[in-house]
């Protein structure tokens, strides 16, 4: 016993969902379906915005990068997690686990920094709608874009190689459906301390930057808004901003509810679903069947491609 104590562990056994056979098949086949509409969605999106040159414009520019993260996110954790549906051990090894946490937090990282960015864009659009080619430049939208994916992958690589200095010596159940920080902070015989303290040091300041910026953004927007004198003015700045705010209200619900005091158990499981799954599915239908712009080429495609068959 002792020596399976100490023995160092290489590789995890992921418990998260149940063994039931009918349960399993079950979940597999909904979580199969959320992933294909999913991947059809985000991917349909950002071939939609490269396509047209009139959604070249930094809001959408903005879009198709979420789209595309929120694409890392389904395929860094769906697939393996289908995949233990299956499978009779459900392993995943330590590099494996650490790929799929690298994916997850450049992918989580990614999203605040283009929802602040997407906010930022709209508070420019509404408030300073004459300046606004000049504010929100090409060269502005593509420093914001790079800088987005520079800052969120040194965050993953920060906390993947805080995760490296851990060694797993205790059970090698993981009771999570993928390789989320705090399960394996439980499994660690290291004190996880100082981890927790990086997460603290790094990742609150980008939180707070963030959500600081879609506020004031939206503060602004508000009183802007309210100052029209033309109802129809107010309703097209607010229908304008609606699809954005409600990705963003989702995201961060989440996001408070996932930030929260260390639990046993496996309780961060359903909000780890809604986040890493859910959210990727929603945020294409959020964005596109609100959007008339959106719509309006999306029907342009697909007259062009119904002429192309009947010729």
């Amino acid at each position: 016993m002792a020596k399976e104590n100490y023995s160092l562990t290489t590789e995890f056994i992921l418990v998260g969902f149940t063994d039931h056979p009918v349960l399993q098949v079950l979940l597999f086949l909904v979580f199969f379906v959320i992933y294909l509409v999913t991947m059809v969605g985000n991917l349909g999106l950002v071939v939609l915005i490269l396509m047209e040159r009139r959604l070249h414009t930094p809001m959408y520019i903005f879009l198709g990068n979420l789209a595309l993260m929120d694409s890392c996110c389904s395929c860094a954790i769906t697939p393996k997690m289908l995949e233990t549906f299956f499978s009779k051990d459900r392993i995943i090894s330590l590099s494996e686990c650490m790929a799929q946490f690298y994916f997850l937090c450049l992918a989580e990282t990614a999203d605040c920094f283009l929802l602040a960015a997407m906010a930022y864009d709209r508070y420019v659009a509404i408030c300073n709608p004459l300046q606004y080619h000049t504010l929100m430049s090409k060269k502005l939208c593509a420093q914001m874009a790079i800088g987005t994916f520079l800052a969120s992958n040194a965050h993953s690589l920060i906390h993947v190689g805080l995760l490296l200095r851990l060694t797993f010596c205790r059970s090698n159940q993981l009771d999570h459906f993928f390789c989320d920080i705090l399960p394996l902070y439980r499994l660690s015989c290291t004190d996880p301390y100082i981890n927790e303290l990086m997460i603290y040091i790094f990742s609150m300041p980008i939180q707070i930057f963030t959500i600081s910026t879609v506020l004031t953004s939206y503060i602004f927007i508000l009183f802007t808004v309210f100052k029209m004198k033309s109802k129809e003015g107010r309703g097209k700045a607010l229908s304008t901003c609606a699809s954005h705010f409600l990705s963003v209200v989702i995201f961060y619900i989440c996001l408070l509810m996932y930030i929260r005091p260390f639990e046993e158990g496996n309780k961060d499981i359903p909000v780890s679903i809604f986040y890493t799954i859910v959210i990727p599915l929603l945020n294409p239908f959020i964005y596109s069947l609100r959007n008339k712009e959106v719509i309006n080429v999306l029907k342009k495609i697909m007259r062009k491609f119904i002429i192309a068959k009947t010729w």
